[in-house]
This record gives structure tokens, sequence and C-alpha cells, in this order.
């Protein structure tokens, strides 16, 4: 058994919705990376105290429990996934993975039980159904019940809004245990600091940003927002290209909402001329002991330092920075625009940010390819396109043109796949992938610029030809003047005119009728193939999308030996056979007998007198 064990679309539920990523069990930690947000979650493997398998809606799952009181999920297994987890948590962790069965009677009444954050309905010593408490949003309280009311989350489809538990009259410790362990927001005693009247992009507007230890309180004169830490994904630090103001942008997860608008991104623009005087509403034993030196009691300095000094302690994550990136300015920043605004696109060590409207940050891991196209409305700029894995493509407009090589230079150092010369240079060494593809590549776009390029060199010539004339000479004579105007005249009179110019016009060519009536076209052997096998892979990944049925069975194709694809190469030129009989057939009937005529037309336009 090797020293790790690494599964793919893993999910954990995070406030009603299901993240998917990759969970690796490793000797000294257990690692979940969520795909959507990049955030990693790490277990020491010394802290492992329980491990369970349970049958869930996607499969199989693992609730994991630690000796610090926090419990992990993660679904999505298959069954055979259980003797080697099994073994590998024996050899590794000395923990036992015990099987649980949930209660699936239906029964709304049993007992609860707290275990860390979580609260467990069970029947008959069976868990019916889990709560996390984190996803505890508040908890009323009737004269004999208890109401637990939930976290939102819009990527959802359906939404738990609340749960109704029934207790004895005037008992209480039902209602403080809930309370001990939900995510329950609420601004009791004195802030850690204030900033006040800091200048805010996004939402818009100037607020006061109250620090507390668990969140921060946004308050303006319209809006207040609470944020809590945990929401927090990452900290940017990043410089505006005027080199006097500073851009601090904070990651969020779940987004603030205000109306049916979300704000994923919390973007402070500070002065770098501005400074502060800020001291801690704590006494340094207190600073000392829960921030471990990261902050002091009284601190000065830049205002933007400052917050990002405080923020970086209370959210324990560290603060992305440019790297070594330098545009044609000398700036670490390329302006650009994205759908209506003009904005700053900067590339980072790890990915893309676009700031301000909308804020985007792109991640290199989530980037499927990226393109360098002409720009539509002039030369002297061009568009730089970005498309993300899962199909949504970003286009940052209105680059000025001398920034093409840094931006080139930095996309090809960071292994960045890019269209057309990454497809060109990759299908070099695989003429083995060639051999089984059933349709030629053909490069539309590259076409189009080289037909463009040929008519602008083309004008280009006769603009040249027609620009050339000598110097103008204001002192020479007017005897000169007229002579060389007679020559000019018998030069014209003996040369030839030039004929006129045309330039060739194609019409768009019309598609040929789809004939209904004509046999179907054979398929090829991979897709065969994938008709056979859609059920099977479907089975294997519980809940994959059509999309990603499509990648793996391509993954899979590819691993396929000559020895097993003759089999179904032998089915499609089976097919293709029959096809072949059957068109000839419907032709012999009368079938298809309408052709499209050879002849092309043309139109002739003209263009310029020379």
């Amino acid at each position: 058994m090797g020293d790790t064990l690494e599964f793919s679309d893993i999910y954990q539920e995070v406030k009603g919705s299901w993240n998917d990523g990759r969970l690796r069990f490793g000797r000294q930690s257990v690692v979940y990376k969520s795909s959507k947000t990049g955030k990693v979650d790490s277990i020491p493997a010394a802290e492992l105290s329980q491990a369970q398998w349970r049958r869930v809606c996607l499969g199989q799952g693992i609730k994991l429990t630690t000796s610090t009181g926090h419990i992990y999920k993660y679904d999505g297994f298959r069954d055979t996934d259980f003797e080697k987890i099994s073994e590998y948590f024996k050899a590794h962790y000395k923990v036992e993975l015990s099987e649980k069965e949930l209660c699936v009677k239906g029964w709304n009444w049993g007992t609860t039980k707290f275990s860390g954050p979580l609260l467990s309905f069970e029947v008959s010593d069976s868990p019916a159904f889990e709560i996390p408490l984190a996803s505890v949003s508040q908890c009323a309280t009737g004269k004999n019940e208890v109401t637990l009311e939930f976290h939102q989350n819009d990527e959802a489809e359906v939404s738990l809004m609340e749960v109704r538990f029934y207790v004895p009259p005037g008992d209480t410790v039902f209602r403080d245990s809930v309370l001990s362990k939900a995510d329950v927001i609420q601004a009791t005693g004195d802030a850690v600091c204030i900033f006040k009247e800091l200048q805010c992009l996004t939402p818009r507007g100037r607020y006061d940003i109250r620090i507390y230890p668990s969140f921060l309180h946004l308050h303006g004169k319209t809006f207040d927002y609470k944020i809590p830490y945990s929401t927090v994904l990452r900290l940017f630090l990043l410089p505006h290209k005027d080199q006097r103001q500073m851009f601090f942008m904070i990651s969020l997860d779940p987004p603030i909402k205000q109306g049916q608008t979300r704000y994923h991104f919390l973007i402070l623009l500070f002065s770098k001329e501005e400074d502060l005087s800020l001291s801690l509403n704590m006494t340094e034993e207190e600073v000392e002991k829960r921030y471990g030196g990261k902050l002091s009691k009284n601190m000065s300095g830049s205002l933007y330092e400052m917050v990002g000094r405080v923020m970086k302690a209370l959210v324990n994550r560290k603060i992305t920075v440019p790297g070594n990136f330098l545009g044609h300015s000398g700036t670490q920043c390329i302006t650009c625009s994205y759908k209506a605004s003009s904005g700053l696109l900067y590339p980072l060590e790890r990915g893309f940010v676009y700031i301000h409207k909308p804020p985007v940050h792109l991640r290199f891991e989530e980037v499927s390819c990226v393109n360098f196209a002409r720009g539509t409305t002039t030369t002297r700029s061009f568009d730089f396109e970005i498309e993300t894995k899962q199909g949504t493509q970003f286009t940052f407009s209105s680059i000025e043109r001398e920034e093409y090589g840094k931006l080139f230079d930095f996309v090809t150092a960071k292994k960045l796949s890019i269209k057309n010369r990454g497809f060109k240079e990759g299908i070099k060494g695989k003429d083995d992938m060639l051999e089984d593809s059933d349709e030629d590549q053909h490069d539309a776009y590259l076409e189009r610029m080289k037909e463009e390029g040929k008519i602008r060199e083309e004008a280009n010539d006769s603009d040249d030809s027609d620009g050339e004339s000598g110097e103008y000479d204001s002192k020479a004579s007017a005897s000169d003047s007229s002579a060389e105007e007679g020559d000019s005249d018998r030069e014209k009179k003996k040369r030839p005119a030039k004929k006129a110019k045309v330039v060739k016009e194609r019409k768009p060519r019309k598609k040929k009728p789809k004939d209904s009536g004509a046999p179907k076209r054979p398929m090829s052997a991979y897709f065969l193939w994938l008709n056979a096998s859609r059920e099977s892979i479907k089975a294997e990944h519980p809940g994959i999308s059509i999309t990603e049925i499509s990648k793996r069975a391509g993954e899979m194709w590819r691993e396929l030996g000559k020895e097993q694809k003759v089999e179904w190469d032998g089915k499609a030129e089976e097919a293709k056979k029959d096809y072949e009989v059957a068109m000839r057939e419907y032709r012999e009937s009368g079938g298809g007998s309408s052709a499209p005529s050879k002849n092309r037309k043309f139109t002739y336009t003209l263009a310029k007198y020379i």
C-alpha cells in the first residue's frame, strides 16, 4: 500500500450546497481541496480519534471526528473503497473505520445528542439526521418548542429554512446548547478596534469598520453588514496603477447580500499618504495571549498597513500581493475593460485578479486556456480571453498593444495553455491519438487572420504606390516648375493606364438542406463505445454531469489499448458498410436527387482606381 490515497469527485456539504473536490489521505494529514473555491482543509493525522463509514445520498460517506471536537464529513465514495480505506486507517492512523447504519424509519420523535459542533437526532440509538450547528443563524423559543433557522445558500437548489423541536415548557437546556455552538452573530462587548470612514468600492460608499473577535461589522449610512471571519477565503493587497493608492480586497464565500445583489468581494481603497495611530481595546497581556505577537496594543503606520495587519491576525490568512510581473509602463497591473467598465488586471503568482466592476478572481488551476485576440474596434489594442474548465469565458478588452509581449511571456512562464499555438504544438507528439480521430481539426480563426493579413498587405502596397512623391522645394523658380510639369505630362501620356483593382467578395454559401428521409450516418468507433459505456460511467460516479461524462469518457478511450479498440473498429466498419448499402438503395429509389449546383457565383466590386 502506498503512502497516500487520493479520491476525486468527493463532495462536502457547505450550508446546504454540495461542493466537489479532491480528498487525499496522507501519513501526516488528511487534506481536502474544494474545486469551486480552492479552499484547503487539513486535518492532522495525530488528531483523528474516530472514523465512520455510512451510506448516504451520494453513495458512501466518511465521517471523521478529531480530538479537538471538530467533525468533517465527505461523501461520494464507492462500495469498493471501504476495504482499502479501512486498511490504510489501521496501518497509518491506528483508527478503526467502523460502519454505521442510519435510521430510515421516518419517525419524528427521538433523542437529541450534542457532539461538538453537531446536533444528532437519534431513533433507537441510530442517527436519523444531523444538523451542523455552524449552519444555524438563529434560535428562537416558544411556549413548548424551539425553532432553528439556517443560513441560506443562493447556489443550493432547495434550501431548508427552519426546523422545530418540541421541548417541555420551561426547559432552556436545549436552547442554550444550540446557541453555544451556533453561528449566531451577536455584537456583544466592545470592538477590538474601529476604522472610521473608510472608502469602499464594493459595496460602494463610506463605512465604519468595527473589528470584533469573530466577525467584522460594516456600518454605513444606509446598510450594515456583519461578516464572520469563517466566510473569508483570501486577502489581497494590490497597488493602484498611479502608485499613490492601494486596494485591499477581501474574498468572501458565501457573499454578503444587499437586496438581490450579491457581493463576493469587499474592496477598500486607501491613499498611501494617509497614516493612523491605532490602540486596541485590550490589555497587552490579552493581545499577546490571543494573537501571539502578530499584533501589539499600540501600533502606527499607513492606514492600509494597519487594516491589513489587523485582518491578517484575526482571519489567520496570508495576504496575497503582486509577484514579479511588470507591464510595459513599469506597473504590476494592466489597464483593460471587462464588460462595460474599465479597470485593472493583476497577473499574480497563482491567478488573475480584476478590479473592480465587477471584481473577478481566476485561479490558474481553474483556467482551461487563454487566447490573445484582435481588438474589435482598433488595431492598437488586443483582447485577452480566459476560458475556465467549466466553459465560462472572461474577455478583457482594450489592452494596449505594448503590453502584449509582457503578458505573453507571463502566460508562457506559468505554463498556461494558449489557444491555436498550444494546439499546434501539442499534436506533434500525439500521432497515436490522431489515428483514432474521426474528424480533421481545422483552425478557422487562424485562416481568417491570414486572409485579413493578405488584404491589409495589398491595401498597404497600393497606398505606398499612390503616396510616393518627391520633396517640394519652395525656392525653385517658376521656369523649373513649369518644365517639370511638362515632363510629367509627357510621362503620363506614355505611361499606360493601370487597370482598376477589383476585390472578390464571396457570397455566403447556402447550407445544403438536410434530407430527413436519407439514412442516418454511421457512428464512429468512439461513439459506439461511448453509448455502451455511458451507464457504467454514471454508476461509478453518481451525480456526474453530462460534460464530466464526456471528459471522463475521453480519458478512458485514450487509455484503451489497440487490442480493445479492434472490436469497436470492426463494429464501426460494419455500420459504415450498412450505411453505404442503405444509401445506394435510397438513391436508386429516387431519394436525394436534388443536388446543389457546383458552379460558384462571385460578385465583383470596383475597389479603387490607381
